[in-house]
């Protein structure tokens, strides 16, 4: 699993721990003792850093954008179901199946694709962290041009 990991994310954690927790999803453990021991507080970084930097990145791609824009494209590409597919692009369910002993649900890989991001900010910091966000998830598995033609707000559709 170690190998897949470095595979996975281009080099090899000091911290192995903190990333097999990344994919420690709370249906594991029926016990509340282990209420820490799952993947959740690692989202909720995860989540906040990957929002930065998909911010930071939309910012710069386009210069000549207005807020609403970067807004409605930063939605686009954070929200549940966009991460589930880049998650599982990213083969994360193979690794989740390797540290759960549950029934998976689409809705954990884009958790566990969080978490990872997480467990990479405290591993390497919020630069390098970036540079992995950019080139290996949002450059790799994301059509940005698509995603600029996708209307999302059914509710403006309609209107």
């Amino acid at each position: 699993m170690a190998r897949r990991l470095h595979n996975l994310l281009g080099f090899t954690p000091a911290y192995l721990s903190l990333f097999e927790l990344a994919f420690f999803h709370k249906s594991t453990f029926s016990n509340r003792e282990y209420a820490i021991s799952n993947n959740e507080r690692l989202e909720f970084l995860g989540d906040a850093v990957l929002s930065t930097i998909v911010g930071e990145y939309l910012f710069k791609k386009y210069p000549n954008s207005d807020e609403g824009f970067l807004t409605k494209m930063r939605s686009k590409i954070v929200k549940r179901n966009s991460l589930d597919e880049i998650a599982d692009k990213m083969g994360l369910d193979l690794f989740l199946a390797h540290y759960n002993q549950t029934r998976l649900s689409k809705s954990m890989l884009g958790n566990a694709l969080e978490a990872l991001v997480g467990a990479i900010y405290i591993e390497i910091g919020y630069e390098k962290t970036r540079d992995y966000v950019v080139k290996r998830i949002l450059r790799r598995y994301l059509d940005i041009h698509e995603l600029e033609l996708y209307d999302d707000n059914f509710k403006s559709q309609l209107l």
